[in-house]
């Protein structure tokens, strides 16, 4: 029987996650979020990415002189992130579960990233686990960013979009009169709401500083916005970035960003 760490393992060594980033509309959600991240970065702050993947943040930031750790679960992903290694970057790469960070001392970090667990954990046990750990990591004043996966763009993009609403293999993962989404193991991604997100932060000692939909609409109209020229590209992200926190906007997002500082 498959557990889950064999259906992400599956699924990850198919992908280079770089490659998600490379096209234009892709680049939208890695331009937000490293957007808000340089909001809190100052020079000779260390920065710990949880879920690494390939490494697509932890080696932007290593290449402008930041020490970078990463916890990655997925042997295939820590290859492909030693590949993508380049000299003189001081990043180290660790393979590790977001619910278990005891290789790393309380208060280390001035910046954690908690990038991808989330999409991925579908216990609430793992889910508050992976989000005490990461903040126990943090300096106290420091920035913790975790990212989720949203439920109503899947509801409207792959159950509607894909004409998977009555699908016999989603029969029980559906609730049919609020469309909230269960998933399990083999469907990979946890889907969330705000307010499923906040009864786990709640808690936490920790105020919330931003709550950003990182791509908004734009994996609705990926053709339209591959299409646009240089300008018009400017143009839109200048349109997403100052739309992208409007509480009447973002949970259509795919995918958010919740950006928390830790009590001090």
């Amino acid at each position: 029987m498959n557990t889950a760490f064999d259906f992400l393992n599956s699924y990850y060594s198919a992908r280079d996650e770089h490659e998600r980033f490379a096209s234009r509309h892709g680049s939208v959600e890695f331009l937000t979020t490293v957007r808000y991240i340089g909001r809190y970065l100052e020079p000779g702050m260390k920065i710990l990415e949880i879920g690494a993947a390939s490494g697509r943040y932890s080696h932007y930031f290593a290449r402008q002189g930041y020490k970078v750790d990463a916890v990655e679960l997925i042997p295939h992903n820590i290859e492909l992130f030693r590949a993508n290694t380049g000299d003189g970057e001081n990043v180290r790469i660790f393979e590790g579960n977001a619910t278990d960070l005891t290789m790393f001392a309380d208060n280390t970090y001035d910046i954690v990233l908690l990038l991808g667990p989330m999409y991925h954990l579908f216990t609430d046990e793992d889910c508050a686990k992976a989000l005490s750990e990461a903040v126990r990591v943090t300096k106290k004043g420091g920035i913790l960013m975790a990212a989720y996966c949203m439920n109503d763009a899947t509801v409207i993009q792959y159950l509607f979009g894909r004409h998977k609403v009555f699908d016999e293999s989603l029969q029980g993962l559906v609730d049919r009169e609020t469309f909230k989404l269960a998933s399990t193991p083999e469907q990979l991604f946890v889907l969330w709401r705000q307010e499923d997100i906040r009864r786990f932060t709640d808690g936490l000692p920790a105020e919330r500083l931003h709550f950003v939909g990182t791509d908004m609409y734009t994996k609705y109209f990926e053709d339209m916005v591959d299409s646009l020229d240089d300008a018009e590209f400017e143009q839109y992200l200048n349109y997403h970035f100052a739309v992208c926190e409007r509480a009447d906007m973002v949970g259509i997002s795919h995918h958010t960003l919740d950006i928390l500082r830790k009590e001090g």
